[in-house]
């Protein structure tokens, strides 16, 4: 990453989780023009040795110094630890930008996905009068999906819309990876399989809900993911049903979503709409998306739409997206629309 003359200095409070490392990809491949990368986190991972803009670089602990001139700060680690330091980026002048969902609810926070601009504009944020705007959120892979489907349909006559996403276990960390494959394993090796992450079986495994002891709760996670979306959506554009299933997968949020309209939709109007809102639609030819295929993607990428063939104003929509890279792509286009103003 080649500095420009008006590069910032960049900060990624996180930087050693999933999201951190892939918010670094998306800013390396996007030449954003950063003179500094920060890379920040809590004191377990300290003093890990990486790299950031093609050179190497250190994780360090937060400290009183650490957002200083720091232009952006973007916080990609656990809700708690944005909670805990995200006051010190804005004190010291930094514009925070979330990824972690841990700053939704803060007042002042306004969510925004620049590439639904076209069609639906971010909600405005209740900042205190005379302050600058300096906290945005970068809605997470599974509320994006619903606000731009929604936002997408609305204009085609939509009476209702209900999405069901499938979660990966890379939402819940590197941990929560290994133990999918530990368990993948040992299953097949007819062993006793670990459940500190979920408390359940994971592997091969659908489900509603994880087990009593785990540190991770769906209903949590649809609850946070339903704020979002209801705070986008702001009164107007009806909210859609959301629900959240486990999918024993690594990577990447297949998602499931039905659609009834007023009137028989177009198919070819209701792909260009989608479009519009900024989605991918694969061509009637091509492979349709699916956990693997759409590695790297920025923005959630769908199948053709299909009628129902039982209710002729019904349609289906099958799409993936990414959970790591829609987030992070969503934070850099934030930054690059700020610095762009």
């Amino acid at each position: 990453m080649n500095p420009s003359p008006d590069a910032v200095r960049v900060a990624i409070a996180g930087a050693a989780s999933l999201r951190g490392k892939e918010l670094k990809i998306a800013l390396e491949e996007a030449n954003f023009p950063a003179s500094e990368i920060r890379l920040l986190d809590e004191e377990i991972v300290a003093g890990t040795l990486t790299e950031a803009g093609g050179e190497p670089a250190v994780i360090e602990t937060v400290d009183e110094d650490s957002f200083e001139r720091v232009r952006f700060a973007f916080f990609t680690g656990s809700a708690g630890f944005s909670v805990r330091h995200a006051g010190e980026a804005r004190r010291a002048g930094a514009t925070v930008i979330d990824l972690s969902g841990g700053l939704s609810v803060e007042s002042g926070a306004r969510l925004w996905i620049p590439a639904l601009d076209a069609v639906l504009a971010p909600p405005e944020a209740k900042a205190t009068p005379g302050e600058p705007q300096s906290l945005f959120v970068a809605p997470s892979a599974p509320a994006d999906i619903a606000i731009s489907l929604s936002a997408a349909l609305a204009p085609m006559g939509l009476t209702r819309l209900a999405v069901t996403i499938f979660q990966p276990v890379s939402e819940a960390g590197r941990e929560a990876i290994e133990e999918l494959e530990s368990q993948v394993v040992k299953l097949l090796s007819f062993e006793p399989i670990p459940q500190k992450v979920f408390d359940a079986q994971v592997g091969f495994n659908m489900l509603r809900a994880y087990g009593k002891e785990s540190g991770e709760k769906l209903g949590e996670i649809r609850g946070g993911i339903v704020g979002q979306v209801r705070n986008y959506l702001g009164g107007r554009i009806s909210m859609p049903a959301i629900s959240l299933v486990h999918a024993p997968v690594f990577y990447s949020q297949a998602f499931m979503a039905y659609a009834e309209f007023k009137n028989i939709p177009v198919m070819k109007d209701l792909t260009a709409e989608l479009k519009r809102a900024g989605l991918k639609v694969a061509a009637v030819d091509d492979p349709l998306p699916n956990n693997v295929n759409v590695a790297g993607e920025a923005r959630p990428v769908l199948g053709p739409p299909e009628q129902d063939p039982g209710i002729e104003t019904g349609v289906w929509l099958w799409g993936v997206a990414d959970n790591l890279r829609v987030p992070a792509a969503t934070a850099v286009a934030i930054a690059e629309k700020l610095l762009a103003s």
